[in-house]
């Protein structure tokens, strides 16, 4: 799974906080098939999906989507 942010700020944060809920997590750049603000996107588990979601929502990070790699393309799943 992927998220893509708007701004590097919001990335850096959601690093931060995402690692402080002990989710392993990647930084790494934001796919051409996703537009997206920045250039840096957070892979993580699929597995950890919904304590991603509610990390984002309770501290109100502010993401341009999470994603799901199927194939070659990316879909985007819903909040």
């Amino acid at each position: 799974m992927l998220i893509a942010f708007d701004s590097t700020q919001q990335a850096l944060r959601a690093e931060m906080l995402l690692e402080y809920a002990d989710i392993e997590i990647d930084i790494c750049p934001t796919p051409k098939q996703i537009t997206a603000g920045c250039a840096l996107s957070i892979r993580f588990p699929e597995a950890d999906l919904l304590v991603v979601q509610d990390v984002i929502e309770q501290e109100k990070v502010e993401i341009r989507g999470i994603y799901k790699q199927v194939e070659d393309r990316y879909e985007a799943v819903a909040m």
